[in-house]
Formats: structure tokens, C-alpha cells, sequence
């Protein structure tokens, strides 16, 4: 059969389409609940179920009311703000402390490399319930909980992680002859980083803000502990509306935050690719 080796057998064959299958079938699975969110958000209704003239397709039955609803009301707003005032701020931060982290873990010299990282990486690890409540006795304790500054602080601890992995990957590849030769030539240690250093690890930087940001903007369970009324998020929101009035304006939210994802992810994507040209891993 075309694309087959010659030595392949029958069963390596039916395996070959078999694990295909099996493959799709567990893409389906997982992303059925997101295929039947997005055309709920368009309910002429307020119900979370499928009318008989959405089924029928009839233009009556869909509408864009829980989008504007999104956009209009003033709950939904003020989340919106809190979510997109906080996300990036706790980006940069993880950002900064990440990339930070992993240039250092990446020194040979580094005593203590892996204890170390697997301190700095353990967000990632431990239950997101235990970190919350870790946060918050801490947080009372010296007078940030509650605030602006605390909850960023709480989103970047869980960002930095994926940014020291993301970082530590790509400088995996990287030639520190270029470093040596940068200093030979009299560059101190902040010009050969943003001169040298900094242009080639930027798909990885950007990988690694991308994920932050996802995990901050998304992030629920961290800011139900070490928030306040007047720090609700768009996750928050939409926790509240599931428990106490079940506003169909959650299904325009979800689709709003899986558009957002699939973008960025996207996006991380693109930078990988480019990242292994800049590294002669592909053509």
C-alpha cells in the first residue's frame, strides 16, 4: 500500500488506522462540549438547550442578544476590566521572573539546578485548591489579601512555570559560544542578553507569556480565595452566574474565552515552528 514501508506487515497496516481512528474518536469526545456551546450562545432564547427552530434553522431562533448583553451589562463589564487589567500585568511579571529563572538553570555552574526547578515549577503540580488556601492565610497575614497587587502576584505565580519551561527549551538549543564570543568583543552581561541572548529566545519568551496570560485570564479558583467583590474576573463571573441564576450570557462568554485560546494557541504555535527554523531543527 502507498506510504507503507515494504517490511510492514498487515497488522502494522491495520494498527496504522486504527490508531487513527482511536485518535479522532478522542478529539471528538473532548471537544463535543465546546462544538455544542458556541451555537447555544447564539439562543434567541434563555435556555440552555437547543430550540425547535434552532434545530430547524430558523433565523428566529438564533440571535446575538447574550453578546450584546456581554458588552452592555454592568457586572459583565467591570469583570471584563478586572480580567484584562490583571492578565497582563501578572504576564509581565512572569514574564520578567521566568525568563530570569531559566537563563540561570541553564548556567552549568547553577548549584542545586534541579531541587531548584522543581521548586519553581511545582504551581503547575500541586492542586490548585491547596495553593488558594496556602495564599490566602499567607496573604491575610501581610495585609494582600484582597487586592489588586496580591491577586497579580497570585496569577504570576502561576505563569512563571510555564515560562521557565518554555524559556529552558529553547535555550536548550542555544550556542553559548555566541555569549563568550559577544563578551570577547567587550559586551557586558545586560548587552550580550538583549543583543545576542534575547532576539534568539524570543519565540520561546513569547511562548511562555502566552501561556501566563491564558492561565491568568482563565484562572477561577485562585481568585475566589485571595480576591474581593471588586476584583471579580470574567471566570468569577461566570462561576457566580452558574451558581446563582444560570445566565445564558455564560455560553457568549465561553465562546468568547475558546475563540481567545484557539488564537493564542495559535499563536504559540507559529512561534514554535519559527523557533525550531531559527535553530536548523526544520526547513
Amino acid at each position: 500500500m502507498k506510504g507503507f514501508p515494504a517490511y510492514a506487515s498487515t497488522w502494522d497496516k491495520t494498527w496504522h488506522y486504527l490508531f487513527r481512528i482511536i485518535c479522532c474518536v478522542v478529539f471528538i469526545f473532548l471537544m463535543f462540549p465546546i462544538l455544542v456551546i458556541i451555537p447555544l450562545s447564539f439562543n434567541a432564547g434563555n435556555l440552555f438547550t437547543f430550540t425547535p427552530e434552532m434545530l430547524s434553522l430558523d433565523p428566529e431562533g438564533y440571535s446575538l442578544r447574550h453578546y450584546r448583553n456581554l458588552f452592555e451589562s454592568p457586572d459583565w463589564q467591570v469583570a471584563m476590566y478586572n480580567s484584562f487589567r490583571i492578565a497582563p500585568v501578572a504576564t509581565l511579571v512572569s514574564v520578567s521572573l521566568g525568563t530570569l529563572a531559566a537563563i540561570g538553570l541553564s548556567q552549568g555552574h547553577m548549584p542545586f539546578k534541579h531541587p531548584i526547578m522543581a521548586i519553581l515549577i511545582s504551581p503547575m503540580i500541586v492542586p490548585l485548591i491547596i495553593s488558594a488556601a496556602g495564599m490566602f492565610f499567607f496573604y491575610s497575614r501581610i495585609g494582600l489579601q484582597g487586592t489588586y497587587f496580591g491577586v497579580v502576584l497570585a496569577h504570576a505565580v502561576l505563569g512563571v512555570p510555564f515560562v521557565i519551561i518554555t524559556v529552558t527549551a529553547t535555550l536548550s538549543g542555544f550556542d553559548k559560544s555566541l555569549t563568550r564570543a559577544s563578551a570577547s568583543l567587550g559586551a557586558g552581561p545586560v548587552r550580550t542578553f538583549f543583543k545576542v541572548q534575547m532576539p534568539l529566545i524570543l519565540p520561546g519568551v513569547i511562548s511562555g507569556a502566552l501561556f501566563a496570560f491564558i492561565t491568568s485570564f482563565d484562572e477561577v479558583v485562585i481568585v475566589l480565595f485571595v480576591g474581593s467583590a471588586k476584583l471579580k474576573t470574567l471566570p468569577w463571573e461566570m462561576f457566580s452566574g452558574l451558581r446563582e441564576q444560570l445566565s445564558p450570557t455564560i455560553l457568549a462568554v465561553a465562546t468568547v474565552l475558546v475563540s481567545l485560546s484557539v488564537i493564542l494557541l495559535t499563536l504559540v504555535e507559529l512561534l514554535r515552528r519559527r523557533s525550531q527554523r531559527l535553530r536548523g531543527l526544520s526547513s
